[in-house]
């Protein structure tokens, strides 16, 4: 059981985490002024499946109704990971990175300047876009200038709340942003879902079928995100005066997913621009050659699900490498005088350690593979909605599974301090019985 005050601290930031959710939501539906609403719903009924719908996905429907938080958390998102493989290459940001906590927010500040470029970037694009599909009620200046201005500022105050989030609520704010628009657009999928059902469009057997397929995929997900690879350590014994230090052995845990659900989302953007241009080049884009590659590789055709399987395993080995480098583990377990065994320190640690990343990687890319196309599959077959997809399946399992382990962690201390009070406790009754 927890103490009062622990009880009171993590009572006050499910609390704020709440009324987090609660100003998202209302923000969600706040429009931006002088959009045609009626063009607009109509244009994303006829377009579900493209880059449009996944950025509909991310934003929690804000984007179909282009309200102040239509561009969602993406710009910060596509920042963080440019800073991340930059981060690795620049020398300066380099050197931030190992600086601890001065350098993370110094590498933070830039992350938010680079989210506000881009956010300005995607906003003037949405607003051309408007334009060009005739969406807007009346095309001028003023309506351009204010239109990216409400999409850049909803996006930085969405970041700004992710990072209040993170600091007075419990998990990952940014992480949790995206999660929470997922899933506000589940209900309406489940609808439609139920809706198919009643209508006969699919029948019973497959409903109860597509349920037991999501729970043993959802399962499938956790085991293999907490699965992971443990190298041996050893600690050779050092003696110091009189006293024999070390001896000891550990381990280095590698997990199989290290890219986490960084490649799935890549390669979706990736493959789905070209399809979506269809879409909005109208019957010009149709004809052709141009036309024929271009609808080969729109979401539901074979070439699609190569490409797409292909691009997951690329960005699975781009982003571990860049993330992960052996060479600095080898280079720190030297330094701390940890042996792998049977392994020579050095190189052959760094050559060693590369060599199980890869294996790793490359079955966490086929795991990706898996859970993202499987999906793809129900879909063709079975019509199941676009929101049921792999991608969003897998962001959503893998954020609950870091709230829950948030979570456990702020109840920890507080069972600690209580189950050390009940041992003193025990302690000074023993002592009691000893005096008597």
């Amino acid at each position: 059981m927890l103490n009062q005050d622990s009880l009171k601290e993590l009572r006050n930031r499910i609390y704020f985490v709440l009324f987090a959710i609660l100003i998202f939501r209302l923000g969600a539906h706040i429009p931006v002024p002088g959009v045609d609403f009626v063009k607009l719903a109509e244009f994303f009924q006829k377009n579900q499946g493209g880059i449009v719908g996944l950025f509909n996905m991310f934003s929690g429907g804000a984007f179909s109704k282009l309200t102040i938080f239509a561009l969602g958390v993406m710009p910060y998102i596509s920042a963080s990971i440019i800073m991340q493989l930059l981060s690795t290459s620049h020398p300066h940001l380099n050197q931030l990175r190992k600086e601890g906590d001065s350098g993370r927010r110094k590498i933070s500040q830039y992350t938010r300047y680079g989210a506000l470029l881009i956010s300005l970037l995607q906003g003037s694009a949405t607003t051309t876009w408007l334009i060009s599909q005739d969406l807007v009620i009346q095309a001028s200046f003023i309506f351009y200038i204010t239109s990216i201005a409400t999409l850049a500022t909803g996006t930085m105050f969405l970041v700004w709340l992710g990072e209040q989030m993170t600091e007075k609520g419990i998990g990952n704010g940014i992480s949790l942003i995206i999660v929470l628009g997922i899933v506000s657009s589940l209900p309406g999928a489940c609808g439609q879902l139920l809706m198919q059902v009643r209508q006969g469009q699919m029948n019973t057997i497959a409903f109860v079928g597509l349920l037991i397929f999501i729970s043993l995929l959802v399962l499938f997900v956790v085991f293999m995100e907490r699965a992971l690879r443990k190298i041996s350590i050893n600690y050779p014994k050092r003696q110091h005066g009189n006293k024999m230090y070390g001896g000891q052995s550990s381990s280095l845990p590698l997990k199989i997913n290290m890219a986490g659900v960084i490649p799935p989302i890549f390669a979706s953007m990736v493959i789905m621009f070209p399809g979506t241009l269809i879409s909005w080049f109208g019957s010009a884009a149709k004809t052709g050659i141009l036309g024929e590659v271009l609808y080969s590789i729109s979401p539901g055709q074979p070439l699609y699900l190569v490409i797409f399987a292909a691009s997951i395993i690329y960005f699975c080995f781009f982003y571990t490498s860049v993330m992960f480098e052996p060479k600095d583990i080898a280079d720190n377990l030297k330094k701390s005088g940890a042996l792998v065994p049977g392994i020579r320190p050095g190189s052959n640690t760094a050559a060693y350690i590369d060599q199980v990343v890869t294996r790793l990687t490359f079955i966490g890319s086929i795991y990706l593979v898996i859970v993202s196309l499987l999906p793809q599959f129900l879909i063709q077959a079975l019509s199941v909605p676009f929101y049921f997809g792999g991608t969003s399946l897998l962001i959503i399992v893998v954020v609950i599974m870091d709230f829950v382990s948030q979570l456990q962690m702020h109840m920890l201390p507080s069972q600690y301090r209580e189950l050390g009070g009940k041992q003193s406790k025990k302690g000074n009754q023993s002592k009691l019985h000893l005096l008597r």
